[in-house]
């Protein structure tokens, strides 16, 4: 496997080998000792999957408050998303700032989002699923997220008009999210 690291500190892209055939392929999804070689050293404790029927479904972006918040492994298993995380761990150097991937069934990428930062993704095509472990058991309590269309933000969203959840259409602005992610510590 092949992780690289994004221009926010802790994004990791992983890229795995793909041994493929007339049969189809074999891939290793998850190994915990390469993983922890590659800087990634959770215990998952919970595998979520999501699946959207249409396009433009676009869910987040979302967090954990601490004690509760989470890392997460994401990746998709069928269509393809628009996949953003926005650092929101006050004092970082990259407060703020946000990235976009593309995880596709067919480029097989994953995706580690470490504590400390939001996550949401758009479905690119429809019939879309996403696989995504995390490393804290979800929390109502501590559950959060900020505006998808926050303008401070200025997230390039592939979509104007994006098919939202009710809960994901009330979220705040980052300026006016709650959240205890300090930098530099958990």
């Amino acid at each position: 496997m092949k992780v690289s690291d994004s221009k926010l500190p802790g994004i990791k892209l992983i890229d795995p080998v793909v041994h493929g055939d007339q049969r189809g392929f074999f891939l290793e999804s998850y190994h915990a000792g390469r993983f922890s070689e590659s800087g990634i050293a959770c215990e998952f404790v919970q595998d979520n999957h999501s699946f959207s029927s249409e396009a433009g479904v676009l869910r987040g972006l979302h967090y954990q408050l601490n004690p509760r918040a989470q890392s997460k492994l994401v990746r998709v298993i069928a269509g393809a998303i628009y996949d953003v995380v926005v650092d929101i761990r006050d004092g970082s150097p990259t407060f703020g700032q946000w990235e976009a991937f593309i995880l596709t069934s067919a480029n097989k990428r994953q995706l580690f989002v470490p504590k400390g930062f939001a996550h949401g993704f758009c479905t690119l095509v429809p019939q879309t699923e996403v696989l995504y472990k995390v490393d804290e058991f979800y929390s109502s309590e501590h559950d959060r997220g900020i505006a998808w269309n926050d303008p401070d933000l200025g997230i390039d969203w592939p979509v104007v008009q994006p098919i939202l959840s009710d809960k994901d259409s009330r979220h705040s602005k980052l300026a006016d999210a709650e959240n205890n992610f300090v930098y530099g510590v958990d």
